[in-house]
């Protein structure tokens, strides 16, 4: 896929993009004692991540809860307790992007996502 410094291909090219490449769009950065454990600067968000929102509208801003979805498809996640008053006084989810988050604790349920963070750490 070749680069381009038009904000318009930029954006066409993560529209159209295959899914594995989506899946990497939807990643954030790691809390600083994390970032010390881990030995890594950003990881990919998955469902039961805790996570920090440090930026975006006043209203949200420096909510923490668990990522309950992840939406590959926008870049965005679905975070628990992150909601939105609706027109007929319904809340309903509000999603966030996943770069206005930080990462404050990883979810390792996941056998190959622990082993992948181990090999990072142990190689630096």
């Amino acid at each position: 896929m070749e680069k381009s410094k038009q904000a318009r291909k930029q954006r066409k090219a993560l529209y159209n993009a295959p899914t594995h490449v989506k899946g990497k769009t939807v990643s954030s950065h790691l809390s600083a004692e994390l970032t010390k454990d881990v030995g890594r600067r950003s990881v990919r968000v998955v469902k039961g991540d805790t996570v920090k929102i440090v930026r975006g509208d006043a209203a949200i801003l420096g909510l923490e809860g668990k990522v309950t979805e992840v939406k590959t498809e926008t870049g965005r996640i679905i975070i628990e307790g992150v909601t939105v008053k609706k027109a007929d006084a319904k809340m309903e989810s509000r999603s966030v992007h996943a770069s206005n988050c930080v990462v404050t604790k990883l979810e390792l349920k996941d056998q190959w996502r622990k082993d992948k963070l181990q090999k990072k750490e142990a190689s630096s």
